[in-house]
């Protein structure tokens, strides 16, 4: 509906946009740079974040980035994930039928990688996502998994994306055999006051916006409702555009972002 009235051509704050059309602060590029050289060397890394900052499109962004000759990227999420089914989705994934047991299932698994890699010269990254919801004994069969030929070589990429509570857990002195096989750990932190200026008019130059919607008074309160939440700011963008768009505003200002987060989103 707001498309046509602010005369775009695609819907400015959705959540399928493609991941070369998204913008990318520094602290993105330098995540992507670092999982980057973690699939590259077969490392195991840890990405956490607060809610709405951005985890699962900056995986999106990392699994769209990789060349797709050259890697084979697994992607599960599961909050009730146990060791079986996690074997069970990885082996569906490379396309086989599960065994029952878990050992078994497990050295299937270690079989079908070194088949991936020393045939097909494909290397393995598997991406765990809501991690923060794994228990523990999922969280030590990880440990197990990277114990591959005595620790002289790694199996595969594995990457745990969850909560900022998924960090704090492996902090606790009963994960530190997990936490000791960490190679690379980061947050993924909110946007700041320029940063979401810039975001808002990243996603309006993709939908085709041919000059700013948002004033700057504007951005400041989105700001401030968001705490720079991507999440959030998608929201309440799109919240704005709406009701401007049925009050026949081609500006949006702070007055109406303050009547929309208050009647709409409060």
């Amino acid at each position: 509906m707001f498309e046509s009235f602010y005369g775009l051509s695609k819907t400015p704050f959705a959540r399928d946009i493609p991941t070369d059309q998204l913008y990318q602060s520094v602290t993105l590029e330098e995540i992507l740079g670092r999982l980057e050289h973690a699939a590259n060397r077969q490392l195991f890394a840890v990405v956490t974040g607060d809610c709405g900052t951005g985890k699962t499109t900056t995986i999106r962004c990392f699994k769209d980035s990789l060349d797709s000759a050259k890697f084979m990227v697994m992607y599960l999420a599961d909050s009730k994930l146990t060791p079986r089914h996690f074997y069970k989705g990885l082996l569906e994934q490379l396309g086989c039928e599960a065994k029952f047991y878990r050992g078994d299932a497990k050295r299937q698994l270690h079989r079908e990688i070194e088949l991936m890699r020393g045939i097909h010269h494909m290397q393995p990254v598997v991406i765990v996502d809501e991690a923060h919801l794994l228990d523990k004994e999922m969280l030590e069969e990880v440990r197990f998994l990277l114990n591959f030929k005595m620790d002289a070589e790694s199996l595969m990429t594995l990457i745990l994306v969850g909560q900022s509570e998924l960090w704090e857990r492996l902090q606790l002195q009963s994960y530190a055999a997990i936490r000791q096989r960490i190679d690379l750990q980061f947050k993924i932190p909110y946007l700041d006051r320029a940063q979401v200026g810039e975001y808002i008019k990243r996603r309006l130059a993709y939908s085709g916006a041919d000059h700013d919607i948002f004033s700057d008074s504007a951005v400041n309160e989105i700001f401030r409702f968001s705490s720079g939440a991507a999440r959030l700011v998608n929201k309440v963008c799109t919240h704005c555009l709406l009701y401007g768009a049925q009050n026949v505003r081609r500006i949006i200002d702070d007055h109406m972002v303050k009547l929309v987060i208050q009647g709409e989103l409060s």
